[in-house]
């Protein structure tokens, strides 16, 4: 399994970006994919997860600003970050399988002025 993150970058807070992650090696149907993010001195966290389509878990704190998505098709993942604020700031990380399975190497996201 093989996942790359992209679409990462400086973003002034109120603003918007989309990650990506290209997916391959398996199939992915039936599979939590899911975006984590760890900001600095923090643990990793479960951002949003989506299965077969269907969103599963969506974190309280980016309800109504971000959502995930799969295209399935082409075996992206993405999310999309509207409204980012400061406490946004963080590496994103692709994810199949939870904890114990499959990582992407991170893209890093700063919310700044």
């Amino acid at each position: 399994v093989r996942l790359a993150e992209s679409g990462g970058g400086l973003v002034q807070p109120g603003g918007s970006l989309r990650l990506a992650c290209s997916a391959s090696g398996t199939d992915f149907d039936g599979r939590a994919m899911n975006w984590y993010r760890q900001a600095p001195g923090m643990q990793r966290e479960l951002v949003a997860q989506i299965t077969s389509g269907r969103v599963t878990f969506l974190d309280g704190s980016v309800k109504g600003r971000f959502t995930i998505s799969m295209d399935n098709v082409k075996n992206i993942l993405y999310l999309q970050m509207n409204n980012l604020g400061p406490e946004d700031t963080a590496v994103y990380y692709c994810n199949v399988d939870g904890s114990l399975g499959f990582w992407g190497h991170g893209t890093q996201v700063t919310v700044s002025t």
